[in-house]
């Protein structure tokens, strides 16, 4: 077998990794792959794979004793925990429908949740708990372990394992729903960076469970290789427990890549624990500069593209230092191709709609399993898919031509002097034009006065509008003193600045 994702790990690994369809299927497969090795560690206890398959089976009891069956949508409520993460895979291993709520969402959002998804019980964080007492179903203690072991359901690769929200940047969030075979697929992709990676990784749960690649690829995908994976509930503190916690590799957004950056400039690689040699990073654009520093530190970056639809996973980088533009490649068993412009892909990895929501599903999902992303991209001669912008995003000028964002803002981040940009239309002189707001790095202009940035981006605006055809050109540069707002995902959020 030879494939761009296969051929990075070693053949004897190769052989050892498979594709399974269900979330049972896949528990049962890594407790008894991995039984001995360390799991799940929170820095004071440590549980094993085989102690981790237990402690799951006795949370299946407790949903058993409080009457819920296959099919029953439960809600978690938690911090990024050993609780959170078991009682994810306690509920879908059961067969039911697991609801990860994000850990920041106030009571009377969670209580709203659980209404309009229709929640059959709700796994609350003990400290979380007073808040929502007023949930329109029974509630179960996240820490609560049952005296017995209950087996894991037969579940279909079709019926639904999880709902997460989706949409959060461009519009009200919907609720995706991701069927087994949806969710497998993911983890399964995840397991593919280069080098071994059945080896005994170690990695820290940094992004929300909530979120399906910190759920997906930040977990699910390590715990299928058989890695220790270490609990983040106070982010702030796990990142000062690093050169104790000694990651090997970590799944990050790209903000939290600048943060690492700024942590290993001050305090020396050694920060990092001395073993860190892959940092996987998606959900926003890595810029080539990070890719670069870390390399100096013998570290890989590297890149990807997904999105909730198709359970995170489309397409991943290798080559980030050589194509630091490119998504990279598309995972095997998917069909993709262009339309208009726009990404489309089908395969087990395509979710099977938004939950009570038939038509957003049938403005997104084709009747023959093609998953519209929204996403404009192109490949080159090699294969490799760069993503070009977003249709949502498109300006309209006043003279009807359509304008990419992302595709200008692509050419600024290729100085390393700036950290974040967006590119939106202004007014000026009563015209609509396009501008730029800029963030720039401030380690890069120590000692500059303000009119000396404003006038360094300036002169970067006049450079690259030489190479941009006329109607996609900046007339205004904005240089921001203060950080942009930004989503659960650090990404600059378009609707808010």
């Amino acid at each position: 077998m030879s494939h761009y994702f296969y051929d990075m790990i070693p053949a004897e690994e190769l052989a050892q990794l498979h594709y399974l369809p269900t979330v049972p299927e896949y528990l049962s497969w890594i407790v008894s792959k991995w039984a001995g090795r360390p799991a799940l560690s929170d820095t004071v206890n440590t549980y094993t794979y085989a102690q981790m398959g237990s402690r799951i089976a006795r949370r299946r009891t407790l949903l058993k004793e409080a009457g819920l069956q296959p099919g029953d949508h439960v809600a978690i409520f938690d911090k990024n925990s050993i609780d959170a993460l078991e009682s994810f895979l306690a509920v879908t291993s059961a067969g039911m429908v697991a609801i990860q709520l994000p850990a920041q969402l106030p009571a009377p959002a969670v209580i709203g949740c659980c209404a309009k998804f229709r929640a059959k019980a709700l796994i609350v964080r003990d400290e979380f708990r007073p808040g929502v007492e007023g949930a329109p179903c029974p509630l179960i203690s996240a820490s609560a372990l049952g005296e017995a072991e209950t087996p894991a359901a037969v579940v279909d690769k079709e019926s639904p394992a999880a709902i997460f929200f989706t949409g959060g940047t461009t519009g009200a969030p919907k609720g995706a729903v991701l069927p087994h075979r949806a969710l497998m697929r993911g983890t399964f992709n995840g397991c593919f960076a280069p080098g071994s990676q059945l080896s005994g990784h170690v990695t820290i749960g940094f992004l929300p469970l909530s979120h399906v690649f910190g759920l997906i690829c930040g977990t699910l995908s390590k715990l299928m290789c058989g890695a220790l994976w270490y609990s983040a509930e106070d982010m702030k503190a796990t990142i000062g427990k690093l050169p104790v916690i000694r990651p090997t590799v970590l799944v990050l957004v790209p903000g939290l890549v600048e943060v690492l950056v700024g942590l290993t400039k001050m305090y020396g690689p050694q920060f990092l624990g001395g073993r860190l040699n892959t940092i996987i990073s998606g959900a926003a654009n890595v810029p080539a500069k990070l890719i670069a520093e870390f390399k100096n530190f013998g570290i890989q970056v590297l890149a990807g593209y997904g999105m909730t639809e198709g359970a995170n996973l489309t397409a991943g980088n290798a080559e980030s230092l050589e194509r630091p533009t490119s998504v990279g490649k598309v995972y095997p068993e998917q069909e993709v191709k262009l339309v208009n412009g726009e990404i489309w892909f089908r395969g087990d990895n395509v979710f099977s709609g938004y939950y009570g929501d038939p038509e957003q599903t049938a403005a997104t999902l084709t009747e023959d399993g093609w998953l519209k992303t929204g996403d404009l991209g192109r490949f080159d001669e090699d294969g490799y898919l760069y993503i070009v912008g977003r249709i949502k995003n498109i300006i309209v000028l006043p003279s009807g031509e359509n304008v990419s964002p992302e595709s200008i803002e692509e050419a600024f981040y290729q100085c390393p002097a700036l950290r974040d940009c967006l590119v939106k239309e202004v007014e000026e002189d009563g015209k609509p034009v396009l501008a730029i707001e800029i963030l720039p790095r401030a380690e890069a202009f120590e000692g500059k006065t303000p009119e000396e940035i404003e006038a360094f981006f300036k002169k970067l605006a006049e450079d690259i509008n030489a190479t941009l055809p006329t109607t996609h050109r900046v007339s205004k540069v904005i240089v921001r003193k203060e950080d942009f707002k930004r989503t659960g995902s650090l990404k600059v959020s378009r609707k808010d600045n």
